[in-house]
């Protein structure tokens, strides 16, 4: 069964994936066609997954989409993919992904990188897949998987989720391991899973977690004595996003304990601001050491971030073609964790997040909820990424907290996404709610809620 099926995914993907083919959704950047021999038996047999190619993973290059780590061989698999291993997974492939998880340029285009191209949205072949687990998405909404796992620092489980119309779990920070993982953030990154329902993203947390028993705990979970916050300060600001954000908290509202909103803040722009601090400064510490570790010395490969930098000015047809590496070039400069700018914005962060955001909401509510993004943007590499909702993100990245993101319905033929916050540690919690709303809507189980492949159009 294991070949039959194995067999069949790499057919699939031939099909409808690979440049050439009839869609070129190239959304795979790699296949291990020794999978099936590198698992093994255990509670999840015989199924299919695929990693993000930022993810260590013997057979898979794990190149974060970009031309210089091709070849670089990885160290061996990281903590997460052994663990998918170990409990029967066929690693099958990896996926593309926005290069660098999108911290190269302010002005990037999700969904793309210098090795995979340009992944497509399977709903809709001219709009965005997401940032940065944009493979990762689109494979799973495109049936090649039923899983994929993707990482997060700030929005990218959530969005793809959205965006492609799959369920993704962003899981609380430092919960699932991050050892062999290509770094952006030590204090936000995190790796997830995308699934084409909540169920099975859930048995997938509960093995890259080591937390076993999470399926059975969010079982006993009483949803109907939740009392559920409604964030309207992370509307999108889309009208017809947020009207069928309002038609979900009607059916929320039958089946939890209360509904109310919820005083959130919006994120202001010094918020926005120390974040990009924290991130330009722990990537320069955090990618260094990586490179460091995993390229060997004597090599003419990138083995500091400021040597990623040179690398692309070398290779500037293929790496810079779209738009250019401003923030690797702020990262090579700055001082790293040793600045004090990096430890008061970080601190300040931090202070906000807890203090004046989720202390205050978690004292009144079990649950946050608020939509994920606007629908799927044509991508344009010239104005780059749009405004386009995400407001539920950012706070839940400084903080760490975990994000469950699924279908809510359709926008003009493109899927939107409900997104449930919850405190540290909250995911049975935040499964339970979930694994009652996705039945109650009844999307992901229709046999019409599945990807068209639309052909690009005009307008």
């Amino acid at each position: 069964m294991s070949f039959e099926r194995f067999e069949e995914f790499v057919e699939k993907v031939d099909r409808i994936d690979r440049p050439g083919s009839d869609i070129e959704l190239r959304s795979v950047i790699a296949i291990d066609h020794d999978a099936v021999h590198r698992s093994s038996t255990g509670p999840l047999s015989d199924r299919l997954i695929l990693v993000k190619d930022n993810i260590e993973a013997v057979g898979l290059p794990c190149t974060a989409g970009s031309l210089a780590l091709e070849g670089a061989p990885v160290r061996g698999d990281a903590e997460l993919v052994s663990r998918l291993r170990a409990a029967g997974m066929i690693v099958a492939g990896s996926t593309n992904l926005s290069e660098w998880a999108n911290i190269r340029s302010t002005g990037s285009s999700s969904g793309w990188s210098a090795v995979g191209g340009l992944t497509a949205n399977p709903w809709a072949l001219d709009r965005s897949a997401g940032g940065s687990s944009s493979g990762s998405g689109a494979a799973v909404a495109a049936g090649l998987v039923d899983v994929a796992i993707g990482t997060e620092t700030d929005g990218s489980i959530t969005c793809p989720a959205a965006l492609n119309g799959v369920v993704g779990i962003k899981p609380t920070v430092g919960s699932v391991s991050t050892v062999g993982v290509v770094p952006v953030s030590g204090s936000q990154d995190v790796p997830g899973p995308l699934a084409r329902n909540i169920e099975v993203a859930a048995e997938v947390l509960a093995v890259l977690s080591g937390d076993l028993d999470l399926i059975a705990r969010s079982r006993r979970i009483d949803i109907g004595g939740l009392r559920v916050g409604v964030a309207r300060a992370w509307l999108t600001g889309h009208t017809a996003t947020d009207r069928v954000f309002e038609e979900a908290i009607a059916i929320i509202e039958r089946n939890v304990h209360s509904v109310r909103d919820s005083a959130v803040p919006e994120t202001a722009s010094n918020v926005h601001e120390d974040e990009f601090t924290v991130l330009v400064h722990e990537l320069k510490s955090d990618l260094d050491v990586y490179l460091a570790n995993r390229v060997a010395s004597g090599t003419n490969r990138p083995r500091s971030i400021a040597d990623v930098v040179a690398f692309n000015h070398e290779h500037a047809n293929r790496e810079l073609a779209h738009f250019g590496q401003e923030i690797f070039e702020m990262a090579a400069a700055c001082a790293g964790r040793d600045s004090d700018a990096y430890r008061l914005a970080r601190w300040r962060n931090v202070d906000w997040a807890k203090n004046q955001c989720f202390g205050p909401a978690f004292a009144d509510f079990d649950v946050l909820i608020a939509p994920a993004y606007a629908p799927a943007w044509k991508t344009d590499f010239v104005l780059g990424h749009p405004s386009a909702g995400g407001k539920v993100t950012t706070p839940a990245a400084i903080a760490g907290l975990p994000i469950v993101t699924l279908p809510m319905g359709l926008v003009a033929g493109l899927p939107v996404g409900l997104s449930f916050v919850g405190p540290a540690a909250s995911e049975d919690r935040l499964i339970a709610m979930a694994r009652r709303i996705e039945s109650a809507l009844g999307l992901v189980d229709d046999s019409s809620w599945r990807p068209t492949f639309r052909q690009p159009s005009r307008g």
